[in-house]
């Protein structure tokens, strides 16, 4: 008989259990040999579906089938389990007599990590050990009773795999771990382990689904295949000629022989010499307004040709904008098709059952659960845009959305735009993360910033490269580009909002455009509310992460147009304007905050240096409720005391609060002060999440505590807990769930996109849908979420997997509204 893996909706064609195993191994192998381990996920491929040769399953999906309208019960039977189970029977249980100790480690690792990915694939990785000090992972590989499992392993020998072909199979997958463990001296074994059972994931999760999408849709297998290495070669060749036809026009331009322009011109092509470096982590540190972007992507787009590079990924900070950026180079290329910009996940994270089960119906009948899983969302495009969020995400968070973009970041050039943003609590695994890429995954790294964060100054330390720096003589660069005074103003008084709208209408009599930078969207809206009660005379503008990427972008554009035409205008935002958006203004007031955020304000501030010298001023806003801020808080703390240093010896730190000098002692200072936060704590565990992820059995206290309860060492080489770590991850701690806003009234916008949320498209036309979606995608928190349910504000599409605003809820002026009140369509000026 034909044992049956999926049945298309369309046809009712069968695609066999057979077909699907080696067709996701052959994909899942592309994906290993990037980083070298095309055996160890080949073996994930061809046995995560293993159970399907059951009499039991084969029931089962002919009744789902059969009956959609009323389906068997979800989990009632258990087809991932089989091929874990098969690994962790013939490469675990210790042989009797004499054996390669290290041979039969090396085989009882390969089924722990290759065996988690199996048992997961529905799901998450589960834990080896958990804090109730039970292992799910042997609850189901060495515990569990599976109905006709020695049939099933019979018909994958018969139908997938010959025995000994499968045997020799495996000894290869041991070469290639044994090669794996080898690659760097470190003797972290657990932490060596995580990263590959997380990339084996990656790469089973992405090759399933897609050899499924792909059964599904027949019309995908005649899509171009932009994935294939000549290609990407040929377009990175195309689009490095297009950007260089963009640099020698500016070039030739007026203004090219302007100190600045020539320092740009010096730094753009030090980033091109240094392009022809093998791969690595380096660092970037053009001052704000040096031209980061084009230099950043001349290095990017020459190291990628020169190297064989598949992606090069943009990664900016949580709070900012990467609008404007990703539409620069989409302008440079030429090429929107190829350019991704991934700002947040509209759908919501897979809802796994309590005890970690499959969810086994969505595996055979293609429902709207199944559609959103199988959505073409694996970051496979040759540029992507995303966030600082996003990343951690792929490597840390829970659900198989996230990880199955994992084995993509390899073979890649990445570049960190702001990187000093990144969450301070997240800084021990973002380092873990980024030496992981640069030593096992053949990636390019860069962090740029014109305020380097001194990340090899922590604990867990960034394996950064020795003379890691592209721009040469640093420090006189940073003194040509100076264009700004910081007026110190915070150490005097402080200012409620009414005193300083008082002293922004007192600043415009002088300066014609002004940006006011505040730490918290209270205070930015109370001030705009307060400066809008004026006669209008001069445009006001307001920006926070209330309003959704279209909505900022249309603000900025309309911002821009004033400044282009020298016409007055007043912007009030909150940090989100300080990274990646090219914008001048006259005149910058910034409430105190960290030292680099206000370095990077004073990047707003007259960019090209045309107009002297223009001021920056530092204001104490008295209003601003930064308790559950906490960086923001002490970066503050530190940044005033610095202040009043530099106050007291105008010669401290150089005579410049932004010399390079004042920002290393400003990290190492902010760092040390937030020493017990850089590797994620879990108060409800009194753990941090590098423990649960990587601590060693000898230290690991749920290990020791087994052993006390059971009189016996747990029976597994690895004792981690990598789900537990996931249902722990928060990238922004208050938990936010993404929802869609009715912004904007034309084609493709905000109010089309949810009226097409009926969940009738196809695969193809849902993964293009929730794409233009996030660009009308909003964050909201639990808090938020609770109040607009009350107000009727919230809509739910495709089984609650969606969520999306009413209009009332939405304002034109500062996005969500959680009164549901919203009237006017206008922009307030």
């Amino acid at each position: 008989m034909d044992y049956i893996a999926h049945i298309r909706e369309s046809d009712h064609e069968i695609q066999t259990v057979a077909d699907h195993l080696m067709e996701t191994q052959q994909l899942a192998e592309t994906y290993g040999d990037k980083i070298g381990i095309q055996h160890i996920t080949g073996l994930a491929g061809m046995l995560h579906d293993l159970g399907k040769y059951t009499e039991k399953f084969q029931n089962y999906i002919r009744l789902a089938v059969q009956n959609p309208d009323i389906p068997p019960k979800r989990g009632s039977v258990d087809h991932s389990t089989a091929g874990g189970k098969l690994l962790y029977n013939l490469f675990h249980i210790q042989p009797q007599g004499p054996f390669d100790k290290q041979d039969f480690m090396n085989k009882a690792l390969l089924s722990e990590v290759v065996g988690n990915a199996i048992i997961s694939h529905h799901a998450y990785l589960q834990d080896f050990l958990d804090p109730d000090l039970e292992s799910k992972f042997l609850d189901r590989v060495r515990d569990r009773k599976l109905e006709g499992f020695d049939h099933a392993v019979t018909l994958f020998y018969e139908q997938v795999m010959e025995e000994s072909a499968f045997i020799h199979y495996v000894n290869q997958a041991g070469i290639e771990l044994a090669d794996y463990m080898k690659r760097d001296d470190n003797p972290d074994i657990e932490l060596k382990m995580m990263f590959l059972s997380k990339f084996v994931f990656s790469a089973l999760i992405d090759a399933d689904r897609t050899n499924t999408r792909c059964f599904e849709e027949v019309n995908v297998k005649n899509e171009k295949n932009s994935n294939e290495p000549m290609i990407r070669q040929q377009l990175f060749q195309t689009y490095y000629e297009r950007l260089m036809e963009r640099i020698t026009d500016l070039q030739s331009g007026e203004n090219a022989d302007t100190t600045i322009n020539l320092l740009r011109k010096q730094m753009s092509e030090q980033c091109e010499q240094f392009a022809v470096k093998p791969s690595g982590i380096f660092t970037l540190s053009i001052p704000t307004g040096g031209g980061k972007t084009l230099a950043s992507l001349r290095y990017a787009l020459k190291h990628a040709v020169t190297f064989e590079k598949k992606h090069i990924i943009y990664v900016v900070p949580f709070t900012t904008i990467i609008e404007q950026n990703a539409q620069e180079v989409r302008e440079i290329i030429r090429d929107d098709a190829n350019l991704l910009e991934h700002h947040s996940n509209v759908v919501t994270n897979e809802v796994e059952d309590i005890d970690g089960e499959d969810h086994e119906l969505e595996d055979v009948v293609v429902n709207t659960h199944q559609k959103l899983k199988l959505a073409k969302d694996n970051w496979d495009s040759p540029i992507i845009f995303t966030t600082m969020v996003q990343f951690l995400n792929v490597f840390y968070a829970g659900g198989s959305r996230n990880i199955r973009r994992l084995h993509n970041l390899s073979e890649s050039v990445i570049i960190f735009d702001e990187v000093q943003k990144v969450p301070t609590h997240c800084t021990s695994l973002f380092n873990q993360a980024l030496n992981f890429l640069k030593i096992y995954a053949s990636s390019s790294i860069v962090l740029c910033t014109a305020t380097q964060p001194e990340l090899d100054f922590v604990h867990n330390k960034l394996d950064i490269d020795p003379d890691a720096e592209m721009v040469h003589d640093l420090d006189h660069v940073i003194e040509k580009f100076k264009r700004v005074e910081i007026v110190d103003k915070a150490t005097d008084d402080t200012l409620d909002t009414e005193k300083l709208a008082n002293f922004v209408e007192q600043k415009l009599a002088d300066e014609p455009s002004i940006l006011v930078i505040l730490n918290t969207k209270a205070v930015v809206k109370n001030l705009y509310h307060r400066l809008t009660e004026g006669d209008g005379a001069i445009p006001i503008y307001h920006l926070s992460t209330s309003m959704c990427p279209a909505h900022r972008n249309r603000i900025l554009g309309e911002v821009k147009t004033h400044l282009d035409h020298k016409e007055p205008v007043v912007c009030i935002s909150t940090q989100l304007i300080e990274a990646g958006v090219d914008i001048s203004f006259d005149c910058v007031i910034r409430s105190l905050a960290g030292l680099d955020s206000i370095a990077q304000a004073a990047g707003r501030c007259n960019r090209h240096g045309r107009d002297g010298t223009k001021q920056v001023y530092v204001i104490d806003h008295e209003e601003e409720n930064l308790k559950d801020l906490k960086e923001i808080k002490i970066g503050k703390e530190i940044t005033k005391k610095m202040f009043i240093d530099l106050k007291r010896d105008k010669t401290c730190y150089g005579g410049n609060i932004l010399s390079g000098h004042a920002m290393e002692i400003y990290f190492q200072k902010y760092y040390t002060e937030l020493a017990s936060d850089l590797n994620y704590f879990i108060p409800k565990l009194r753990k941090n999440m590098t423990e649960l992820l990587s601590v060693s059995r000898s230290e690991n206290t749920y290990y020791r505590s087994y052993y006390d309860e059971h009189d016996t060492l747990l029976p597994l080489f690895l004792a981690n807990s990598y789900k537990t770590a996931a249902d722990h991850f928060q990238v922004i701690k208050d938990h936010t769930t993404a929802v869609i806003v009715p912004y904007g009234d034309g084609e493709k916008e905000g109010k089309e996109i949810i009226a097409d949320l009926n969940g009738q498209q196809s695969i193809e036309d849902l993964s293009s849908l929730l794409r233009r979606a996030q660009q009308f995608t909003i964050n909201i928190t639990n808090t938020d979420k609770n109040q607009l349910s009350h107000n009727k504000a919230l809509v739910s599409f495709l089984d609650g997997k969606i969520w999306a605003l009413t209009d009332g809820a939405y304002d034109d002026s500062y996005g969500l509204n959680l009164q549901n009140d919203s009237s006017h369509g206008g922009f307030i000026l």
